[in-house]
């Protein structure tokens, strides 16, 4: 490490240790790109993972706590007790869990450790939708139609924003995410009990009754820009995802580039993404995701952390977005500018989870067989292996499947070819699914809504 890395307050950013405060794929890939620098890793661990095989990759793998995520993942204070105990210098957070957590982020950095992603401040800011929308804004990101503030508690002036937008609507909590804390209505006679009902759910989900309110868009696509921003006001964006094959707000199937929409459309609006960057602070890898209908974006939401889907930027741009982020919370500056970024071929990622294809509902269990795809282009990413118990306390997710070829068409039919190889025994999981979509002309054509998969899977049960 030199004595440049540090940040623009001048505080010192070396490490030589990284704590994973987190589980699984995203765990493994951490610490893979971790030995890649040299650094050298804490894994912990709940109990339910005490058996999980990257704990042998890691120099020193801890259990912090029982199979509750609450009492060992999302307890801030066991985590911080390892870090200190085995001299980690930073923290990598991962995704979910505590990954944009303000508290989290600035208890990391009391303790004299670096957060290996943005400030408590951009997290806080960003996390708000209300302060977010206000900032997008104030950088020119095009947002939906909608004010920038908290509904008001008084009936008429609920009624005359809604008039004032233009139904259908769509009613938001200020602290939601994951898809939860929204309701669309279609007129003003559902309004007033959908914006109780709404309030009272943010209230009990994430501790604020705060909501505003914006235009539903009826058929959009969800597109995703990249970005990377070291500490000196550097950031560049690493192209775009379409990430429009979602059921019940999840995604399922991303891909790099969203087909259809070209650079010079989409770029004006990430330069307005790293505008806002460097106008809050921000550090590290984040994602500004847009609804796209009718050829205009509308700003949603940032991501203050690494995304599942970021392995498809990766396979498109040749970076390595798990170092880079690394890097930056290090204090190195960017070593590209946004003129070296060059977007190569097609890529798409497809997420294995452990549930039935037909009903969604969670498979726990052992894996009694495991068969993965190899070849030029094809990547796997995951912790599992023939005999992996699959615990019943955390997400689905078990792996990721992701093709790079030349182009879209040719994508399509390596991730074909990849998902009939794959075989997983012992467990229920959505091959089959992800099978029967690879091979629905829709999707093939590209540039699905949000709802196609939704519609899709209804027109499937009616058959």
């Amino acid at each position: 490490m030199t004595e440049g890395q540090k940040d623009r307050a001048g505080k010192d950013c070396r490490f030589d240790t990284v704590l994973i405060a987190n589980r699984g794929e995203i765990a493994l890939r951490i610490l893979r790109a971790c030995r890649d620098l040299g650094l050298k890793t804490v894994v912990v661990c709940s109990q339910a993972d005490r058996q999980a095989s990257y704990g042998t990759l890691a120099d020193t793998f801890l259990c912090i706590g029982p199979a509750s995520a609450g009492k060992s993942y999302l307890n801030s204070d066991a985590i911080l007790l390892a870090a200190r105990t085995t001299g980690a210098g930073a923290v990598h957070p991962g995704y979910g869990f505590l990954s944009e957590n303000a508290a989290f982020s600035e208890a990391v950095e009391k303790a004299g450790m670096v957060f290996i992603g943005p400030t408590a401040q951009a997290i806080a800011t960003m996390g708000d939708k209300i302060a977010a929308k206000s900032a997008m804004i104030a950088a020119g990101v095009p947002c939906v139609p909608g004010p920038d503030s908290a509904l008001p508690d008084d009936r008429a002036a609920i009624e005359a924003i809604a008039s004032e937008i233009g139904y259908p609507v769509i009613v938001k909590a200020a602290g939601g995410g994951g898809g939860r804390g929204m309701r669309v209505v279609l007129d003003a006679g559902a309004l007033h009990e959908s914006v109780a009902l709404t309030r009272e759910e943010a209230r009990q989900a994430f501790g604020t009754p705060a909501l505003y309110m914006e235009k539903f868009l009826e058929y959009p696509r969800h597109i995703e820009i990249q970005v990377l921003c070291d500490v000196h006001g550097n950031a560049i964006w690493l192209g775009h995802r379409d990430c429009s094959m979602q059921r019940r707000h999840q995604k399922v199937i991303e891909e790099a580039p969203a087909p259809g929409i070209a650079y010079d459309i989409i770029g004006p609006v990430a330069e307005a993404c790293l505008k806002a960057c460097r106008q809050i602070g921000y550090r590290g890898v984040g994602t500004f995701e847009f609804l796209y209908e009718d050829g205009s974006f509308y700003f949603i939401e940032m991501n203050t952390r690494l995304q599942v889907e970021h392995p498809v930027t990766e396979m498109t741009s040749g970076i390595d977005i798990v170092q880079a982020q690394i890097k930056a919370a290090q204090g190195i500056a960017l070593d590209i500018a946004q003129s070296d970024v060059k977007i190569d071929g097609h890529a798409f990622e497809c997420r294995i989870n452990a549930e039935d294809p037909d009903t969604f509902l969670a498979s726990a269990g052992t894996i009694t067989a495991l068969k993965l795809p190899s070849g030029p282009g094809i990547r796997v990413d995951t912790h599992v292996h023939a005999g992996y118990k699959v615990p019943p306390y955390y997400d689905s997710l078990i792996g990721k499947l992701i093709v790079h070829a030349p182009t879209r068409a040719e994508a399509i039919a390596a991730m074909r070819t990849a998902l009939a190889e794959t075989e997983i025994e012992g467990i229920s999981t959505n091959l089959p699914l992800l099978r029967a979509l690879f091979d629905d002309d829709g999707f093939a054509a590209g540039g699905t809504d949000i709802h196609y998969l939704e519609k899709w899977l209804k027109r499937r049960s009616a058959s």
